[in-house]
C-alpha cells in the first residue's frame, strides 16, 4: 500500500468529509503521477467513499435506533401523554435534519384535524390552524391513511390548498413537508409531519423513520387513552364503593331509628321525644309543629299520603290521620336528604300520628266528660253550682273565670259524600275542637251540627280575637274553611249557669250572619258587625257602637268646641249636598268644605261609601235618641 493510498484511511479515520477525499488524487496529480498510479488512487478513493458512506449510513441506522429505543422506553413509563409526543416529534426533527416538526390529531366531532404539537414553528397562526378532511397535505394524509411528500408545498396541486391553511404555511416559511399517518389499526387518529423552510427531497428511509415515530405516537395515545379510560373506571368504582358504604351506613341508621322508634313507643314516649331521636339519627333538628304553626304557613302537603315536602331550607312531612292534619315534623339543618334518609323522616312521621292517635284515644273519655259538662251548662241552668265547679275542678277547668262562648261550623260543601261526608266532618270538627278546649283548659261539645267551645279568656284576650284564633287553628287542623262566632264575655259560667244558653244563642246567631254575609271560613263577634252586631247581640251595646262609628268626630267637637257632629247630620240630612248643607246650618259653603275634610280624616276616607254612611247615619240616630257622648 503506498503513502497516498494510506491517506484515506486516515481520512476514513478522523471523519473527513466527502469532499476532502479528492485531495490525494489531486496531489499525486500535481506530483507528476503516472496513469497507473492514478488510476490506483482513484480505485481507493471510491472504496474509501463507500467504506465512509457505510459507516455514516450505520451510525445514522444507530442514532434511529437509539432515538426510537428512546422513544419506547418513554412509552413504557408513560405519565403525561404531551411530554411523550413532544419528545416524539423532537427526536423526529433532529434526525431527519428538518427546521420544523408537527403532529395533528383527528377530531371526530367536528370532522377536521387540529395540531396538537409543534417543534421549531414560530407563526401562532400556524400553531392553531385546523385542516378540514382532504384539506393541505395533512387533511389529504388524514383522509387516504398514506404518506404524502412535497419538495413545493405551494406548487403542488396533488393536494386542495385553502386560503386559511396556505396563510398559516406561508406565515411558517414552509417549502418542503413529509407527512405520514398515525394508525390505529386501520383508524387513522392523527399525521405527523417534518418540515424544511427550503428545497429539498425526502428519502425513503427518511420516509419510513417518520413513519416509526407515527406508530409510537399512535401506541402513546392509545396507551393515554386506555389509561384513562382505565382511571375512570377505577374512579367510577370508588365512587360505587363509596355510595355502597354511605348507603349501608344509612340502612344501618334507619335500622337504629327504627329500634328506638320502637321501644319509645312500647315505653310510653311522647311526639318530643321521637322528634329527638330522629334529630340524632338525620345529623339536624326535627320539630314537631302543630297545624296552625307559622312554620308550616306555606307549605303545600301532597294529600295524605305522608311524603316529605321540601319547604325553603327544611323538609316537611304530614302528621295525619284519617285525612286530618295533627302537625308535622319539620326538619332543620340538613337540607340535602337521600331517599332513605326521607323514608326514615316519613316512618317517624307516621309513628308520631299514631302515638297521637293513641293520645287522643286516651283522652276521648275526658272529652266526653267536659262535652256532657257544657251540655249541662246549656239545658240546665238550674243545676247546682257547687257540683258544676267540683266537676270542672276534675277537668282542670275554672268556671268562676270570664269564658266566651263559641259556635263553629264546618262550611266546606259535601262535594258528593252527602250525609256521610257531613257526619265525618262534624266528628272531625268535635275532635279537633275537643283537643283545642283541653288545652285551653276549656270545654267543647257537639250541637245543631256544629260544635260549641267554652273557652277561658286570658289576659289581654277579647272575644273577637278569641273567635278569629279558633277559626285559624280549626281550619289549619281540618284543613278546610270553619266558621267561628262568639259571644260576648260570661264573667263566672258557674255562677250565672242560666247565660252559658242565651251567649251560645248569640254565638250562632253571629255564626249565620258570617255566612249570610259571604265570610265564611272566618272567625267574629258582635262588635266586628257593625251595626248588624246590635241586632245580633242581646245585650245591645248601643254606647260601645256609636263610640266606635263616630266616636272619633263626637269627641273632637268635645276636645276643640267644634260642630262636626251637627255639621255630619245636616250632611245627611241634605242628601250628602253641600250646598243644601250651609243653608241648613246657615254657613259658608267653604266652611262645610273645611269640615267634611276634617270629618273624612277623623273616620277614615270611606267614610262616605254605602256601608260606612249607614252605619254613621245610625249612630247619629241613637246618639241624638240616647244622648250617648264618645269618649
Amino acid at each position: 500500500m503506498s503513502h497516498e493510498q494510506a491517506s484515506y484511511l486516515e481520512l476514513l479515520a478522523r471523519g473527513a468529509p466527502a469532499e476532502a477525499y479528492d485531495r490525494p488524487v489531486l496531489l499525486a496529480r500535481a506530483g507528476g503521477a503516472g496513469p497507473e498510479t492514478l488510476s490506483g488512487l482513484e480505485h481507493a478513493k471510491q472504496l474509501a467513499l463507500r467504506v465512509r458512506a457505510e459507516l455514516e449510513g450505520r451510525r445514522r441506522r444507530e442514532a434511529e435506533l437509539s432515538a426510537l429505543f428512546e422513544t419506547a422506553h418513554d412509552l413504557s413509563g408513560l405519565r403525561d401523554l404531551d411530554a411523550v409526543l413532544r419528545a416524539i416529534v423532537q427526536r423526529a426533527r433532529s434526525l431527519l435534519g428538518t427546521e420544523v416538526a408537527y403532529l395533528s390529531l383527528n377530531d371526530p366531532a367536528a370532522g377536521d384535524t387540529y395540531m396538537r404539537v409543534t417543534e421549531g414553528s414560530v407563526s401562532a397562526r400556524f400553531q392553531q390552524l385546523r385542516l378540514g378532511m382532504g384539506e393541505g397535505l395533512g387533511g389529504l394524509v388524514a383522509q387516504t391513511a398514506r404518506p404524502y411528500v412535497t419538495d413545493s408545498y405551494f406548487d403542488d396541486e396533488r393536494f386542495r390548498h385553502t386560503r386559511a391553511i396556505d396563510s398559516g404555511v406561508r406565515d411558517e416559511g414552509l417549502v418542503a413537508i413529509l407527512g405520514v399517518p398515525l394508525m390505529l389499526g386501520s383508524q387513522v387518529i392523527g399525521v405527523l409531519f417534518a418540515a424544511d423552510r427550503r428545497a429539498r427531497v425526502f428519502e425513503r428511509e427518511q420516509v419510513a423513520l417518520l413513519a416509526s415515530f407515527a406508530a409510537h405516537a399512535a401506541v402513546a395515545i392509545d396507551t393515554a387513552n386506555l389509561l384513562a379510560e382505565t382511571r375512570n373506571a377505577l374512579a367510577e368504582l370508588e365512587r360505587a364503593n363509596a355510595i355502597i358504604r354511605d348507603h349501608s351506613a344509612v340502612i344501618e341508621r334507619a335500622s337504629g331509628v327504627h329500634d328506638r322508634l320502637t321501644e319509645l313507643v312500647l315505653h310510653g314516649g311522647g311526639v318530643h321525644d321521637v322528634a329527638g331521636a330522629v334529630s340524632e339519627v338525620l345529623d339536624g333538628t326535627v320539630e314537631f309543629a302543630e297545624p296552625d304553626a307559622p312554620s308550616l304557613a306555606g307549605v303545600e302537603f301532597s294529600g295524605a299520603d305522608g311524603h316529605a315536602v321540601r319547604h325553603a331550607d327544611d323538609w316537611v312531612v304530614a302528621v295525619s290521620a284519617g285525612g286530618e292534619l295533627l302537625g308535622a315534623l319539620v326538619l332543620r339543618g340538613h337540607p340535602g336528604l337521600d331517599p332513605v334518609d326521607r323514608r326514615t323522616l316519613e316512618r317517624a312521621a307516621m309513628v308520631t300520628s299514631l302515638l297521637l292517635l293513641a293520645r287522643r284515644s286516651a283522652g276521648e273519655a275526658e272529652q266526653r266528660v267536659r262535652g256532657e259538662l257544657l251540655d249541662d251548662l246549656l239545658d240546665a241552668p238550674g243545676r247546682d253550682p257547687r257540683l258544676l265547679r267540683e266537676r270542672a275542678t276534675r277537668l282542670r277547668a275554672d268556671l268562676d273565670a270570664p269564658h266566651v262562648v263559641l259556635a263553629a261550623r264546618v262550611d266546606a260543601p259535601p262535594a258528593g259524600g252527602g250525609s256521610d261526608r257531613a257526619a265525618a266532618d262534624r266528628q272531625r270538627l268535635w275532635s279537633a275542637a275537643s283537643h283545642l278546649a283541653a288545652t285551653r283548659h276549656g270545654l267543647a261539645a257537639t250541637r245543631d251540627g256544629g260544635t260549641v267551645l267554652l273557652l277561658p279568656m286570658g289576659p289581654g284576650d277579647s272575644a273577637p280575637e278569641l273567635a278569629r284564633q279558633t277559626a285559624k287553628h280549626l281550619g289549619g287542623t281540618l284543613r278546610e274553611p270553619v266558621t267561628v262566632g262568639a259571644s260576648a264575655p260570661v264573667e263566672a259560667p258557674a255562677g250565672t249557669p242560666g247565660s252559658v244558653a242565651a251567649a251560645y244563642a248569640e254565638a250562632r246567631r253571629c255564626v249565620e250572619a258570617l255566612r249570610l254575609l259571604g265570610r265564611s271560613g272566618e272567625g267574629a263577634a258582635a262588635p266586628d258587625l257593625g251595626f248588624l252586631g246590635l241586632l245580633l247581640a242581646d245585650t245591645g251595646d248601643i254606647e260601645g257602637f256609636v263610640h266606635r262609628t263616630i266616636g272619633p268626630v263626637a269627641g273632637y267637637d268635645e276636645r276643640r268646641g267644634t260642630d262636626l257632629v251637627r255639621t255630619l247630620d245636616a250632611y245627611f240630612a241634605s242628601g250628602m249636598s253641600p250646598a243644601r248643607t250651609k243653608d241648613a246650618l246657615h254657613v259658608h259653603v267653604n266652611t262645610v268644605a273645611q269640615r267634611l275634610e276634617r270629618i273624612g280624616r277623623l273616620l277614615g276616607e270611606d267614610w262616605q261609601s254605602p256601608a260606612r254612611a249607614l252605619e254613621i247615619q245610625l249612630a247619629l240616630r241613637l246618639h241624638a235618641i240616647s244622648g250617648a257622648v264618645a269618649r
